[in-house]
């Protein structure tokens, strides 16, 4: 593939894992172009941002105002023309995106599953000791691991790996809990570790897939996506956003779900913040004969589901800022 006739800049948020991921990236698109690392510069710049999400430390993203304040900043980048591509997080993007973007790649998935990471080495929820402090910034882990130990005491903890290892390693907190995508795109040892089993915590809809929104119109940004894309990836992730969007799923609500693409389980969750209530459903989904429309299809029906089994209980699983 040649070289764009123009660059094309890569907006991201400035956080390190978002920075691996947009450089990730623009590896990729250089290497299509045979460019060197200079020339990649140069033809895909980085465009670091700070996000409205990323500034706001001292409350958690409910109090703020939702997930969407990941991705503002980026997306208007995109939209005034100063990016061509950006990078983002699945699990952190709203399951509309803003007129004027679409989603043109998704790179293949990572391990998608949360892991607990503790004072005392513990991976496993059951071996927690009783009573001890866990901090997490995320809604549905609160809810999950309250469900499943009720004696935990859970308190707030932003900030990236660094920060929410650096508490941890400070005595603040007994644990926390990361993504192991996150873990292993920065190259972290906590990623050797064993991970949760999805039975004691079901990762976040779009967990551990990284992907790339680009203005419709703008053809040869389009053109230099196509071998970054990964189709079986698209599959799951288009199934677990159609499951969140039917529930109308935000931060503002603990909402979880994954497709096994080893046995073909498609399992969702809704959960009470308090962890005292859980709906979980699961479905036979085969990624193999499946299509963005019949994935689609799953995720609803899936959430349908869902939503018949919590019935009036569900109103209680959402939260109000």
């Amino acid at each position: 593939m040649k070289p764009p006739s123009r660059p094309l800049a890569i907006a991201t948020r400035r956080s390190p894992l978002a920075l691996v991921q947009a450089h990730d990236v623009q590896a990729r698109l250089a290497a299509q172009c045979g460019l060197t690392r200079d020339e990649a510069e140069a033809f895909f710049p980085i465009l670091g941002l700070v996000s409205t999400g990323d500034r706001i430390q001292d409350r958690t993203l409910i109090e703020a105002g939702g997930k969407g304040l990941f991705t503002k900043e980026i997306d208007e980048a995109q939209l005034d023309g100063r990016a061509a591509f950006a990078v983002h997080s699945m699990k952190d993007v709203p399951t509309v995106l803003p007129d004027g973007l679409v989603l043109g790649a998704l790179l293949e998935r990572e391990d998608p599953r949360d892991m607990l990471i503790a004072r005392g080495g513990e991976t496993r929820l059951a071996d927690l000791p009783e009573g001890v402090t866990i901090g997490t910034a995320s809604l549905r882990r609160q809810a999950q691991l309250l469900h499943k130990r009720p004696d935990l005491k859970v308190v707030p903890l932003r900030g990236n790996v660094d920060t929410r290892l650096g508490k941890l390693a400070e005595g603040e907190i007994y644990a926390t809990f990361l993504a192991r995508a996150g873990l292993n795109r920065l190259g972290r040892d906590e990623a050797r570790r064993e991970p949760l089993d999805p039975s004691d915590m079901l990762p976040a809809c779009a967990q551990g897939a990284v992907g790339v929104t680009i203005r419709p119109d703008d053809d040869e940004a389009a053109a230099h996506l196509v071998g970054l894309h990964h189709n079986a990836t698209e599959i799951a992730i288009t199934a677990e956003r159609a499951f969140l969007a039917e529930l109308d799923g935000s931060c503002r609500t603990p909402i979880a779900a994954h497709v096994n693409k080893v046995s073909m389980d498609f399992i969702g969750e809704v959960l009470t913040p308090d962890g005292k209530q859980c709906w979980r459903r699961q479905i036979r989904f085969d990624m193999t004969t499946a299509t963005s429309d019949s994935a689609r299809r799953a995720g609803e029906a899936l959430g349908r589901a869902v939503r018949d089994a919590a019935g009036d209980g569900l109103a209680a699983a959402l939260v109000t800022a």
